[in-house]
């Protein structure tokens, strides 16, 4: 993966950008709907969302259950700057970094910005953890199940399908 810095200037207003939305602290569902309206806020314009997902905690399994959402938004900004709009957010929304993996009121990962591939020491994207993780990836597959991978060259079908993750994805119930 090539590890130059990407600027506006290369990509200009980019579509086909995934991100996760996660939580599993306080009201689950509130906020995610918080997250999204203050990445709208930021001129990060959400154009599709997956269902909700509730999934067991991943890593640190002695904590509450998370719910799940990925969405494709557009934007202008730099893969860069759309990080630091998302950790900001995170630090808005109250996000307390204790432990990796650890309980969290909102965690925001760049899954995919289009089909860049793209690398630096605060970033890399596609998301390294993507082909792991079935609380990724159906998601993933529900928005864009033929969308290949950058540099797996596999849709995210394929990827869900060869996923070893055995933790469970539930629809989740917003009624």
């Amino acid at each position: 993966m090539q590890s130059t810095p990407i600027t506006n200037a290369i990509f200009g207003y980019m579509t086909g950008i995934y991100l996760l939305l996660g939580t599993n602290l306080g009201n689950r569902f509130a906020n995610l709907q918080r997250a999204k309206e203050i990445l709208t806020s930021h001129v990060i314009i959400v154009k599709r969302e997956s269902k909700i997902y509730e999934t067991a905690a991943w890593g640190v399994s002695e904590q509450p259950s998370f719910l799940n959402q990925v969405i494709e938004v557009d934007t202008g900004k730099s893969p860069e700057r759309t990080l630091k709009i998302c950790q900001m957010i995170e630090d808005q929304m109250g996000r307390i970094r204790t432990e990796k993996w650890g309980a969290r009121l909102i965690d925001i990962d760049i899954l995919y910005f289009n089909s860049h591939e793209y690398s630096t020491e605060q970033l890399t994207i596609p998301h390294p953890e993507i082909p792991n993780r079935r609380f990724t990836l159906i998601p993933m597959a529900e928005l864009a199940p033929n969308m290949i991978h950058p540099s797996l060259n596999k849709t995210q079908e394929e990827l869900l399908v060869a996923c070893q993750d055995s933790l469970e994805v539930h629809l989740y119930d917003v009624e």
